[in-house]
């Protein structure tokens, strides 16, 4: 019979916190990027875009590294933080800041996908009309690309789940506060005895990810029958 410790359950609850918060704060900055890159034309575009996609090759310690350097409290955002009483580095906002950096691309490559594929006839017909590029942007484009968000933001939680190197750099892996399921898993595996448990909490992860992945195909099967 699979059986949790109180710690264990904290890593569950914390991964799918994290994961659902950096989904939820990357979406508006996500849905931005994505139609400046599809609508916007401006001089280092294609720098913009290898930045922007840098993360999905940088290994994550690096990238865990980098945001220590950034948020800790001698980086250029840390000590403004410091300066101000607030703390970053080793908490569980960290752990989103990791999740949402290293899922961001996936997020934006999705609504890209979708936005690009939108009939321009469609976008310039609304703009025939009068409608100004805000109102385009609500009852065209964003109506229109609502599949790739879905599943843009459904790739982003999947992906934060299972984010582990640049978390434990930044986060840190600290049980009841930044101590998620991949962490839990590297703690049970590095210790002897703890291999099962450590397969219990993975059997968890493929759950949730199991359950995110339907969960955008009933999505996308039910906005497939409503097109």
């Amino acid at each position: 019979m699979v059986s949790f410790t109180p710690a264990d359950m904290d890593a569950i609850r914390l991964s799918a916190r994290v994961a659902l918060a950096a989904t939820i704060v990357s979406l508006p900055f996500g849905i931005a990027i994505a139609y400046v890159m599809s609508y916007r034309s401006f001089r280092g575009k294609a720098f913009a875009e290898v930045l922007l996609n840098l993360p999905l090759t940088l290994p994550p310690v690096v990238i865990g590294y980098l945001l220590l350097l950034l948020l800790g409290k001698n980086g250029w955002i840390g000590s403004i933080l410091d300066a101000a009483g607030l703390r970053i580095v080793f908490t569980w906002y960290a752990a989103v800041i990791a999740s949402a950096v290293v899922g961001f691309p996936l997020l934006v490559r999705s609504i890209r996908i979708a936005m690009e594929s939108i009939d321009e006839g469609l976008i310039q017909a609304s703009r025939t009309l009068g409608a100004r590029w805000s109102d385009t942007l609500a009852t065209v484009i964003l109506p229109l690309s609502l599949r790739g968000i879905v599943a843009g933001s459904s790739l982003m939680f999947g992906r934060s789940l299972g984010e582990f190197g640049a978390t434990i750099i930044v986060a840190g892996n600290i049980p009841g506060v930044t101590q998620t399921i991949p962490l839990a898993v590297y703690d049970y595996v590095s210790a002897p005895g703890g291999e099962g448990a450590a397969l219990s909490l993975c059997l968890v992860s493929a759950g949730l990810s199991l359950l995110v992945l339907f969960f955008h195909e009933y999505l996308a099967r039910r906005m497939g029958r409503r097109d």
